[in-house]
């Protein structure tokens, strides 16, 4: 398997910035403020795992016209001019009275004006990420201009993506595929699942993957009851059922995808429901196609699982948008209808109640493309495996 290479060429960027500015100029935004790890990173290039501190805002301004500007704490001068941003102004934070606030009005009052309108992500699946005073702060200071909400204009771009972006979530799918095929080499009965899945996230590191920032399990007898809670310390006894979930990362893509195993042997009903959700994934897959929506995927799947006795289905959706989030619009439900096209990058999660305080999930990803869906994940076996 090839490594693709790290990192993106200039074009890339521009490419991203230049279609977020055509989209500006259809709502009439002057500039665009971005807050967040996930939409900086997309139209800078900056990488880094500071994120994690909660201490300093960052911000990364798109003007009408142009390259972006970057509004950070000083800190971060040295990595953003690795990146193909020049225009770079600075604070000395933590200043939590400012915090670059000041900053960031003086910049974007420099910016010419022609609407008297600044774009946010404040909507859907969107955070501020600054303090909320802070927010109040910036708004009175640039008083002469009219906030919009932007969130859903800036999921639209990100669900499309480059060949770039869709080779290096195959790659960590394949990653991770290669160490879910390899559970029983690190996993028994008598394991707990904190045990199994410390042994998995090794082996997801030493076969590549950047990080392993969320594995889930969960564990029962003939099923489990649920699929966000683990792991715990419950040990794996004959005849349980267990599933893992893991998002892993390979420069900054995330795979998302489960598998499931029995241990020692598993019931016809177990067996059963297994194969109802590998079915639905099926179906899922065949009905993505370019022009079809997410709806008519959550349609396909769950007519398998609600002819095979499902009884519900706690989750709430049956997959969604996948790429440098673990999660990202859309979502596959009965209402959200987004329409499908080439380089969305999905996840199919068929999953269902197959008896009181038991499920069932299955999850696989996949990309649309001008003929249909391609596997990013390999295959799980078609019939339940027996550890």
């Amino acid at each position: 398997m090839t490594t693709p290479d790290r990192g993106f060429p200039v074009t890339e960027f521009e490419v991203r910035t230049k279609e977020m500015q055509s989209t500006m100029r259809d709502r009439k935004v002057d500039a665009l403020i971005l807050t967040t790890e996930p939409n900086v990173r997309y139209f800078s290039g900056f990488f880094t795992q500071f994120w994690e501190s909660p201490t300093r805002p960052w911000f990364l301004v798109i003007p009408a016209n142009g390259k972006p500007i970057a509004v950070i704490p000083e800190i971060g001068i040295g990595g953003m001019q690795q990146t193909w941003i020049e225009d770079i102004h600075t604070w000395p934070s933590p200043q939590p009275e400012d915090d670059g606030i000041f900053l960031l009005v003086s910049v974007i009052s420099k910016l010419p004006k022609k609407h008297g309108r600044i774009g946010m992500t404040l909507g859907i699946e969107s955070i501020i990420r600054m303090p909320v005073n802070n927010f109040e702060l910036l708004k009175l200071g640039l008083n002469h201009f009219e906030f919009v909400d932007l969130s859903m204009e800036m999921h639209e771009q990100r669900m499309v993506k480059s060949e770039l972006e869709i080779a290096k979530t195959r790659h960590i799918c394949g990653v991770a595929s290669d160490t879910f095929e390899a559970f029983a080499s690190y996993s028994s009965e008598g394991m707990t699942e904190t045990e199994i899945v410390r042994n998995m996230k090794i082996d997801l590191l030493k076969r590549g993957a950047d990080t392993v920032s969320y594995v889930v399990a969960g564990s029962g007898q003939g099923g489990y009851d649920s699929i966000i809670m683990g792991p715990t310390n419950r040990q794996l006894t004959r005849g349980d059922l267990m599933i893992i979930d893991t998002g892993s990362t390979f420069d900054g893509y995330f795979c998302d995808f489960d598998r499931n195993w029995a241990f020692g042997y598993a019931d016809d009903e177990t067996r059963r429901a297994y194969e109802v959700v590998y079915n639905a994934t099926e179906a899922g897959f065949n009905a993505a196609r370019p022009g079809a929506t997410t709806s008519d995927l959550w349609k396909a799947m769950n007519d398998v699982m609600v002819a095979g006795g499902s009884l519900g289905n706690e989750v709430g959706r049956l997959g969604h948008g996948l790429g440098i989030q673990l999660t990202e619009r859309p979502s596959n439900t009965a209402t959200d209808g987004t329409i499908l096209k080439p380089g969305m990058v999905m996840t199919l999660e068929p999953g269902m109640t197959f008896q009181p305080g038991k499920q069932m999930v299955h999850e696989e990803n996949i990309v649309i493309t001008e003929d249909g869906a391609q596997w990013l994940t390999r295959r799980a076996s078609p019939e339940l495996p027996i550890v």
